[in-house]
Formats: structure tokens, sequence, C-alpha cells
């Protein structure tokens, strides 16, 4: 089973353009020729699972109001799950193109388990639990803030211990401190992290922090890890074949 994980920065791109003609001025704008190499990647790494941080639900200015989710699925013929990152009681949910940022998964079986979490504290509180086949995947996107992660952290603990069968957590933990702020979260779930060597995926044009990561249950054996060089997004893709044990 190949799993792959890509906070892809709403198709949006990167680079020196990404900032122009003023800082952060590429989240305003379409980039379909992007977005579609996006899909070209995802399509020729031939994953079962997939997981997207920063995924666009449907915003006017990004994608046309079309579902970025919906498409990505389309073109791989999975099933998907798409929802907004934000609670839906925060101010972020009723502002138009934020209220269209959001995360998916994307899987070759049906997803036959989903369910939608949301953290107490911080921005960014989303986390998606979703089942398919025999695994239970959960996807998030973690504060910047150092405080609220630890929170955060604490909840999702309490989302995945109770899960008896192969399970996999993955995303965009944002740990600016390093792999040592999520050892405890590990331990305490008895997770292990697919990525043995620690390798970097941001920033994609000189990758030297590891911030998304990939664990997995002892159910779950690593067969394969690896972080394709490739510049769609300000983070590099983490791809990940597992096999039950």
């Amino acid at each position: 089973m190949r799993f792959l994980l890509y906070n892809m920065r709403y198709g949006a791109g990167a680079g020196a353009l990404f900032n122009l003609p003023f800082p952060g001025f590429g989240y305003l704008r379409r980039n379909p020729r992007n977005l579609r190499r996006i899909v070209e990647f995802i399509r020729s790494s031939h994953p079962d699972i997939v997981g997207l941080v920063e995924i666009d639900g449907g915003s006017y200015l990004r994608s046309n109001r079309c579902c970025q989710a919906e498409l990505i699925a389309g073109e791989l013929g999975h099933y998907h799950l798409y929802q907004g990152k934000y609670a839906p009681l925060a101010m972020a949910s009723a502002i138009p193109l934020l209220s269209k940022q959001g995360n998916a998964i994307l899987s070759r079986q049906e997803i036959t388990g989903e369910t939608f979490h949301y953290f107490e504290h911080g921005m960014k509180r989303l986390v998606i639990e979703a089942t398919t086949g025999n695994i239970t995947v959960f996807l998030v996107h973690l504060s910047l803030k150092f405080r609220h992660r630890q929170h955060q952290l604490d909840a999702l603990y309490e989302l995945v211990r109770p899960v008896a069968g192969p399970c996999i957590v993955a995303g965009d933990f944002n740990v600016f401190w390093g792999d040592r702020e999520l050892r405890l979260f590990a331990a305490a779930c008895d997770l292990v992290n697919a990525n043995a060597e620690c390798l970097p995926s941001y920033p994609s044009r000189n990758p030297s922090r590891q911030l998304d990561f990939i664990f997995h249950s002892r159910h779950l054996r690593t067969c394969h890890f690896e972080v394709p060089r490739i510049r769609l997004s300000d983070h590099c893709p983490l791809i990940c074949d597992f096999e039950l044990t």
C-alpha cells in the first residue's frame, strides 16, 4: 500500500514569482498549470491513499469555484473527503477565501468511515479521520504556535490511542523546534515515524526542516520511504510504502 502526503499550498505554486507583485500574492490568483503538474505528479506516483494539506475547496480567486479535492480524485479515480480547516463558528470560516482552505483524503478503496474533529486550541483545528479498507487515517495541520501545538497533540492522542487496528497519522505538524516535539506523542500512541532518516521536506527549494510527518502503528511496516525533490509547492511531498505485519 502506498501513502502519499503533500502540503500542496492550494496549488498556488512556489518560487520568486509567488511573492510578486507583493509577498503572498500567489494565494490570490489561479495557477492552473501548476495544479495540473501536481495532478500529474500524484497520478505518476500511483498512491493508494493520499493526504492533501492546504487544498482549495472551491474559492473563486484560486480555483474558479472548483473543489481541488474533487478534481484530483476524479483524475485518479479515487474516493475523497474534503473539509475546511477552520472550526465552523470561527471568524475565518466567514471569510470567503479562508473558508475554502481545507485538507483532504483520497483513497483508491471506498472510504467507509469519516469523522471531522476540531481541536479546541489554535487557528487551524481540523482533524480528518477516515477509514478505508482496514486502515484508519488521521490527517492534521497543526498550529504555528508551540503552546497551541502541545494542546493539539494532547487532543490528538485522545483520538488516536483507542484505535485498535492499522493506523496512519500524517500531516504538516509545523514542529519548528524539531521532531523532539513529537516524541512523547508518538511514544504514548505507540506510533513509528516512517521517515527513519529524518529527511527534510521544507522549504522545497532547499529542504532543511522536517515539518511533514507520516506516523504508523506497529500493524504496518515501512518498505520504502522517499521525499521527492519537486517544487510545485513550498513543501516537498512524502511517499511511503507499507505492508501489514
